[in-house]
């Protein structure tokens, strides 16, 4: 993988942050950004599509990748759920003269910072409090009690991350949030 051609910019946060909003937003703002798909074995939600959302793989089909080396980064996020990042999907997005904007967990965001950490922008995004991100993943109609509850423990476990990121991020307003990563965006790609 020729992993000179271009810089990855990742962002990560807890569920319920406002990450994918704020993704999509700078996706439309920045055409030099696009999006990196990555792989899981989770079921799509509603309107999720493959090839677009995610790379939806079986177990088996992920295990195969991560025993030919074919990820730059994996790991089992959830009991039985496994996310990673394709090398072949961050070559294409070089190889069409543009930036991966990677949306990724915390441990695969670390995983890529510590594999390319010359070429990488790590942003990390906060809800003001815990309490509004358990609101948020509540208003979203798609946990149960006990995800919700697995969700909020992983958010306190990757808070305690927060500090190895290059930038955090407070989502406080998602007009602000926005603009704040558009200026570090900005300042990245034109260093």
């Amino acid at each position: 993988m020729n992993n000179a051609s271009g810089k990855i910019i990742v962002i990560t946060a807890p569920s319920g942050s406002g990450k994918t909003t704020i993704v999509k937003k700078l996706l439309q703002e920045f055409p030099l950004l696009q999006f990196s798909i990555s792989a899981c074995t989770r079921n799509p939600r509603p309107n999720e599509l493959h090839g677009k959302d995610y790379y939806f793989l079986s177990e088996a089909e992920f295990q195969n990748h991560i025993a030919e080396d074919n990820f730059i980064e994996w790991e089992m996020v959830y009991t039985g759920k496994y996310y990673g990042t394709l090398k072949e999907e961050l070559q294409r997005i070089w190889d069409t003269g543009r930036y991966p904007l990677v949306d990724i967990d915390v441990q695969g965001a670390l995983s890529i910072k510590n594999k390319f950490p010359e070429q990488t922008l790590t942003i990390f995004i906060k809800a003001p409090s815990l309490e509004e991100l358990e609101r948020r993943l509540q208003n979203r109609g798609t946990e149960t009690p006990e995800t919700l509850r697995e969700r909020v423990d992983k958010a306190i476990e990757e808070l305690s991350f927060a500090d190895q990121f290059d930038k955090i991020v407070i989502n406080d307003t998602l007009e602000h949030a926005v603009t704040e990563i558009e200026d570090l965006v900005t300042a990245f790609v034109k260093a």
